[in-house]
């Protein structure tokens, strides 16, 4: 199907009522710039309008956008920016032919209103309220989290003017049985009580959004559907003004290459009217589902998942990534003695042992590299376990290394003379070229042996792997405030740049010295002074907590990244004062309770068991309280 806008004309028959026109706005399309307004107090949250799109045709200037304004009237002006951005998109499109649109008409028969409001199709579309928004920030701060990618992903190309196109990108997650979208960032000019739970949020707070079924209007007359709300936005109408067709304006592009296969839901292609499946032509039922013949599972994995599976069934596997993205760490959470041989700096002696002349039998005699001793040890040690031997850097390494390292990925076999155990696995990694001035091309024999997995460390993974490896909680608090914005920067070749590699030295450092100022050897003068500046906010302290030397005026006063920093400190406290810390910490903000929980666990086991009696001990406080109460 094809997925269209309005025209203008169309809109503005008799037959549209005013209260069509009027277009309510989602939180998820408020997020991507859409700008909504509310016309009284009293007007419910769930329903500010907002300006939309529609499109006009004209026999000599072709398509042109044009705006219905939040009164649901057509704007004034003519002359619309195609390079706008702050409009809500409100699709349409038409699933049948004419016998189709009698038929679906029959089931609406009784419904005397022009347009009847049926479900289609699923979207990120309003923020949760609180409570959910602690419980799902809590549980997928664990390390086992129940809350896991489907892998889905919302895709809005965010273009200015000119400019290459930026996509942002929404991971869909689902846990007991709905699903969300985390991290959409709140613009840095969004007023911030606008979202429809009513909640205050600022700059680089983190936001849970529900994926919810799509509501749409079915217009009998035409056989056309039409969303109720709008449903996205931030996306300009074309780079030109003057198009011919509205199938050459990139409004089309993101609605036809992004949008439509979006909404879709795997298996579910029905029109849903009153709670009922309305009955159609099974052509529209494109995605029915069937019961898979090969009994196979199709969740989302990951990156790790992938590495583990090939080790497990024998297959090499190479990590591709920039410098610092945590290729050998992914390796030795799977295997933490792995052999790392370092390619760039090898020698054929090293990587493939030597022969040396026996003066006293005339013989020649062949030695073994290091490496393979120590592997061959390790494997004969522990014959039940798969043990991983690891080329790092092999782009960097010399042709004539890289011919070696294939013999022994091709063959098992080191210098045509020693078998690799059978339970050694082979792991490689090296920068790609664009990313790397010293790296060389992977001959083609070479690369078709492997399986590859490219390396992209995201800011929630970082943060999940930093939870698990001891990163020094204000360096975790700092990365967590800025939503990832200074976990990498860009390498100017003069001065310092910060990448995930950079902070975990930078933690190692700050636990030793204890003195931030010294990172501005590491990350650069810039990020050195905001996160000096952010570790020495005003903040209640630990013992101010322990002690009760404290307000509820000066809970008041925190902003949010005092809040942090507060968290942050708060963090370091034994397990004696637990319980009344973390519950000091859930006055701040539910929200700050997940981070904490994160940054005084550490993913270690024992914590994670003392927390648990935690909340427990506070679950049991709270049913008290309530007994007492009645």
């Amino acid at each position: 199907m094809a997925i269209y806008m309005w025209d203008m004309q169309l809109l503005e028959r008799d037959d549209v009522p005013e209260s069509i026109r009027r277009c309510e706005a989602t939180d998820f399309a408020i997020l991507l710039g859409a700008r909504p307004y509310r016309d009284s107090e009293n007007v419910p949250l769930r329903k500010r309008t907002a300006s939309w799109w529609t499109i006009v045709k004209n026999a000599r200037w072709g398509v042109s956008p044009r705006i219905i304004s939040f009164t649901g009237k057509r704007e004034a002006r003519d002359a619309v920016s195609v390079y706008t951005i702050c409009l809500g998109i409100r699709p349409k499109f038409q699933l049948l032919d004419k016998e189709e649109i009698q038929k679906i008409n029959d089931a609406f028969k009784n419904d005397e209103e022009p347009f009847v409001e049926v479900e289609y199709g699923e979207y990120p579309q309003y923020a949760v309220d609180d409570d959910t928004a602690c419980r799902l920030e809590e549980e997928y701060a664990k390390p086992n989290s129940k809350v896991r990618e489907t892998g889905k992903v919302y895709e809005i190309p965010f273009e200015i003017h000119d400019t290459n196109p930026v996509i942002r990108r929404f991971y869909e997650f689902e846990y007991e049985g709905k699903k969300y979208i985390r991290h959409c960032i709140v613009p840095r000019d969004m007023p911030v009580d606008l979202l429809s739970n009513g909640q205050k949020y600022y700059h680089n707070d983190v936001l849970w959004i529900e994926v919810e079924p799509i509501k749409w209007l079915y217009q009998k007359k035409t056989g056309e559907l039409i969303s109720k709300v709008c449903l996205a936005s931030g996306v300009r109408f074309n780079s030109h003004k003057t198009i011919s067709r509205f199938e050459q304006t990139e409004m089309y592009e993101f609605l036809n290459e992004y949008f439509v296969r979006d909404i879709v839901v795997k298996g579910d292609d029905r029109i849903i009217y009153r709670g009922q499946n309305v009955e159609i032509d099974e052509n529209i039922e494109t995605n029915k589902k069937k019961d898979n013949p090969y009994g196979l599972n199709f969740d989302r994995v990951s990156e790790e998942d992938i590495i583990r599976g090939a080790i497990e069934t024998g297959v090499a596997v190479f990590l591709h990534g920039a410098s610092a993205e945590g290729k050998s760490s992914r390796v030795k959470q799977i295997d933490p003695d792995c052999e790392i041989i370092y390619l760039r700096n090898a020698t054929p002696e090293s990587l493939n042992g030597k022969s040396v002349f026996n003066q006293e039998t005339g013989e020649m005699i062949d030695i073994k590299p290091t490496w393979l001793t120590k592997l061959e040890e390790k494997c004969e040690k522990e014959p039940d376990k798969l043990h991983v031997v690891f080329f790092d850097e092999i782009t960097n390494a010399l042709p004539s290394i890289q011919g070696m390292a294939f013999n022994i990925v091709l063959d098992k076999e080191v210098n045509g003379k020693w078998k690799l155990p059978e339970n050694a696995r082979i792991v490689a990694a090296g920068n790609d070229m664009k990313d790397s001035l010293a790296a060389n091309q992977l001959a083609e024999p070479l690369a078709r042996r492997f399986a590859h997995v490219y390396i992209k460390t995201t800011t929630e993974s970082w943060l999940k792997w930093a939870s698990e490896n001891d990163i020094h909680p204000a360096i975790y608090a700092y990365i967590a405030y800025r939503n990832g914005e200074t976990l990498r920067t860009e390498f100017d070749g003069e001065k310092p740049s910060a990448d995930p590699r950079k902070w975990e030295m930078a933690s190692k450092m700050l636990y030793k010295t204890k003195n931030p100022e010294m990172l501005r050897a590491l990350v650069g003068e810039d990020i050195t002074r905001e996160f000096v500046e952010f570790c020495n906010q005003q903040v209640i302290t630990l013992d101010d907590v322990i002690s009760d030397k404290y307000t509820a005026d000066d809970i008041r006063v925190l902003n949010t990244a005092e809040r942090y920093a507060t968290t942050m400190g708060l963090s370091q406290v034994d397990e004696e004062h637990l319980e009344k810390v973390r519950n000091f910490v859930l006055k701040i903000g539910k929200e700050f309770g997940a981070i904490f929980d994160a940054l005084w666990t550490h993913g270690d086991e024992a914590r994670l068991e003392r927390l648990a009696e935690a909340k427990l001990a506070e679950e049991e406080l709270e049913v008290d309280k309530k007994k007492s109460s009645l």
